[in-house]
């Protein structure tokens, strides 16, 4: 099994899970999640509301293998599963009446991954 670059027991314990969701379902999804999650912290994804708006249609959902950040502007809504949104990008998503969730809820609420976007 490959080591773990992850230090963060948090992150260690959702890759864990992602792994074992994905042999469950056979789930391409999770298992590209847990993969990217799993690099080091410097190739992690940081995405901007502003690209998330751009390329995405009303009521769609996305997951994002790391971060969503405040830039730009959410005019319609959407669903976004990511491992942690910073507090203005949160604000900007639940103003244009979209959902923000952990990968692990996205998980839960959508166990085989149907009708998700990858995002990073």
């Amino acid at each position: 099994m490959k080591k773990l670059k992850a230090t963060n027991p948090e992150l260690i314990a959702l890759i864990r899970d992602l792994k074992k969701k994905s042999q469950e379902s056979q789930t391409e999804l999770w298992r590209n999640l847990a993969k990217r999650l799993s690099s080091s912290k410097r190739s992690r994804v940081a995405v901007n509301v502003s690209r998330l708006n751009r390329y995405t249609k009303e009521g769609e959902t996305v997951a994002v293998p790391g971060k969503v950040l405040g830039s730009g502007k959410a005019d319609h809504s959407m669903t976004i599963a990511a491992f942690t949104f910073s507090d203005v990008a949160q604000s900007k998503i639940q103003n244009a009446k979209g959902n923000c969730l952990s990968i692990r809820d996205l998980m839960k609420k959508n166990p085989t991954g149907k009708n998700v976007k990858f995002m990073g």
